[in-house]
């Protein structure tokens, strides 16, 4: 159902009817960031179900599977078929049933059933790994309700309003009506969908994923302008009432405070603020509060600066995520230039509310394994004007990908780099680590990149899944103290170069297990709404019989790594390519885990990021003049980093949001600190 397509659903054959099957009535188009990446057909059968056949290519990886769906009256499903594979390639076998008033069903994460209630309109279950077309049937069949809501099985609620309608003409001719319906309980915020008269899909758009039916593509930037003036409209009206700005200063009184500089926490602190800044920080006894200043009472909670995550693909329903979770700053590490500049000037300016923003922006080249960017280059010289328009608008860093031309690495460095820019990225294709840096990386991302240089034997082309599968199966016999690897932390060190490993996304692949709560999300999964919760359910990336020992071992040779690095004073980032917000929890707790002292794990998610992105002088540290930008936590992160969960209270720029109201409007369950 979420256009983040969870990683979903693969290559099929149907085998479920011999039924023969009538001509393809809709075909849709995938893009994704506008490059064609794959298709959507819908066959109505001569027994009136529907079989869908969905698939798109992503770098190597993506869905490609076939479904039958057999609906209801009421246009409920009673029986779905789905066969194929999922995002990483795995199998996918799902069926769901109704016979006699009981419903079963079982998918790759999840087995279970249910007598429906008698009289009851029944239930609307949503498939594992299902094709974009379903979110349509779920549209149709809220409208033809009442009251448009519905249970939705295994579990959860969703409503439905249609909230605009728009004519499309195709390039033939032809026209659809197109009802713009949000779906209300599927995810963080509403979920929208475009349906025909018919309840059939029309389109789904997201500056990431789109799917829209054929001939109709000229649409999608209207359909997308639809949603951004919908979305917008609402986180308007949003920071227009969650925040409280002090008018007269706020004090905040009897803190455990963070000092991120000296890496200490300073009892009995209070801190000052007027406006959007810091003006004095000291012993509680030292800090006087003007006439009309508003307190906050601190006492055993922790005052921290404002958190950063390092690397971020920002969305515009990112940045509550953020905020309720203490993440004020972020490093966009490659996205769509209006896009992501739009959100760093509507978050920066208060007009929606989200981190503040450093941007890098991508390069990569063409190809099968191409990078989702427009930015794709062959050589220096078409290099050289996507890195001046990224210099011209501010950009702090170049991230390159994995199809770059290794002989392009050097000039492309030296140009950023005269540009005031730093330089990191994913390894290049049939290039080592080791390369990458003598050709002037400043900064590697992904932990898994560190491994491929000890397996290039094994891995030249780290455009591939075997970027990820190959670390799983050969990490775990890595010799951190032979002399290959002595030597690369050596060169690491020596260089200066930053680490941003984004373990928790190698915590999920390499550990997670079918059935069970993937181990990054295991601590926040139940207040979460319930289809996210699900879709921490379909386990990591697929394994050979007997291979989860092995696959975990090599997650803690990769924790291990980063523990070496840090103990060779390499700088390490905190960033996590995943779910906004939670993940950095999950992250600083597996460097914590790893052996690294909290405090230092605090420092690098404070101060060390801020100097890494270029904002130290205004952030990272509770200092006089600094913005304040701030997070209240319940507990003792720097003794028990699972405290670092229990958010109490943010404040960015001077302005006060309680993290509670933030959950609320995210469909999020309230933090109970753990004792």
């Amino acid at each position: 159902m979420k256009q983040t397509w969870r990683a979903c659903g693969v290559a099929l054959v149907l085998a479920v009817s011999t039924l023969p099957a009538a001509t393809p009535q809709l075909t849709a188009k995938v893009t994704l960031v506008g490059n064609d990446a794959g298709v959507q057909t819908v066959q109505r059968r001569p027994d009136g179900s529907l079989a869908i056949h969905f698939e798109f290519t992503d770098r190597g990886r993506g869905p490609k599977i076939d479904a039958v769906y057999r609906l209801g009256e009421a246009g409920l499903p009673v029986e779905v078929v789905i066969d194929g594979n999922e995002y990483f390639k795995g199998a996918v076998a799902e069926r769901f049933t109704v016979r006699k008033g009981l419903a079963t069903w079982k998918n790759r994460g999840e087995h279970g059933e249910l007598l429906t209630a008698k009289g009851a309109p029944g239930a609307f279950y949503v498939a594992y790994d299902s094709p974009p077309e379903e979110t349509a049937m779920l549209a149709a069949a809220l409208l033809k309700i009442p009251d448009r809501k519905l249970a939705l099985l295994p579990a959860g609620e969703a409503s439905a309003e249609v909230v605009e309608t728009q004519t499309l003409r195709a390039a033939d001719g032809s026209e659809v009506q197109a009802r713009l319906v949000e779906l209300h309980g599927l995810d963080f915020a509403p979920s929208q969908v475009w349906i025909d008269a018919d309840g059939a899909l029309v389109a789904q758009v997201s500056p990431w994923l789109t799917v829209i039916r054929s001939g109709f593509e000229g649409s999608a930037a209207d359909l997308q302008k639809a949603q951004d003036a919908r979305n917008t409209a609402r986180y308007r009206r949003l920071a227009a009432e969650l925040p409280h700005r002090p008018e007269k200063g706020l004090v905040i009184r009897h803190a455990r405070l963070l000092d991120s500089e000296a890496k200490q926490v300073r009892e009995g602190w209070s801190v000052l603020i007027q406006g959007e800044r810091i003006v004095t920080v000291g012993p509680d006894a030292d800090v006087l509060a003007p006439d009309g200043a508003e307190t906050l009472d601190a006492t055993g909670k922790t005052l921290l600066p404002g958190l950063w995550d390092m690397h971020t693909h920002l969305s515009a329903g990112d940045g509550l995520l953020h905020l309720a979770s203490g993440v004020l700053n972020v490093r966009d590490m490659a996205n769509t230039i209006e896009i992501v500049g739009e959100l760093k000037r509507q978050w920066e300016g208060g007009e929606t509310l989200g981190p503040r923003a450093v941007l890098a922006g991508m390069l990569d080249g063409p190809g099968p394994y191409a990078g989702p960017t427009k930015a794709l280059v062959s050589s220096f010289e078409e290099a050289r004007p996507w890195i001046d328009r990224y210099a011209a608008l501010g950009y702090v860093q170049v991230k390159l990908y994995s199809s770059i031309k290794p002989e392009l690495v050097v000039p492309i460095a030296a140009y950023a780099h005269s540009k005031g820019m730093r330089v990191s990225g994913h390894i290049p294709a049939f290039m080592t680590a080791e390369q990458a840096i003598r050709a002037g990386y400043d900064e590697i991302q992904h932990a898994n990149m560190l491994v491929l240089n000890f397996l290039f034997d094994e891995v030249k082309d780290t455009r591939t899944p075997a970027r990820f599968t190959a670390v799983a199966e050969h990490a775990a016999s890595l010799d951190l103290d032979s002399a290959s690897a002595r030597a690369f932390f050596d060169l690491l060190a020596e260089r200066g170069i930053v680490l941003d490993p984004t373990l928790s996304i190698f915590d999920g692949m390499f550990t997670a297990v079918p059935g069970e709560v993937s181990p990054d999300f295991a601590a926040v999964a139940d207040r979460l709404p319930p289809l996210v919760r699900r879709g921490f359910l379909g386990g990591g990336l697929p394994m050979p019989e007997g291979g989860a020992d092995r696959y975990r071992a090599s997650f803690k040779k990769m924790q291990q790594i980063v523990l070496e690095a840090w103990k060779r004073g390499i700088r390490i980032v905190p960033g996590t390519d995943s779910l906004a917000g939670f993940s950095l929890h999950r992250e600083l707790e597996l460097y914590a885990e790893a052996g690294i002292p909290n405090l230092d794990v605090l420092s690098m998610a404070t101060l060390g990021a801020a100097q890494i992105a270029g904002r130290a002088a205004i952030s990272g540290s509770i200092r006089q003049g600094k913005l304040a930008d701030l997070v209240l936590v319940a507990g003792a992160p720097d003794r028990r980093m699972r405290d670092i969960r229990n958010v109490d209270t943010v404040i960015k720029g001077g302005a006060v949001l309680d993290p509670a109201a933030l959950d609320r409007v995210l469909g999020v369950k309230p933090a109970t600190a753990a004792p």
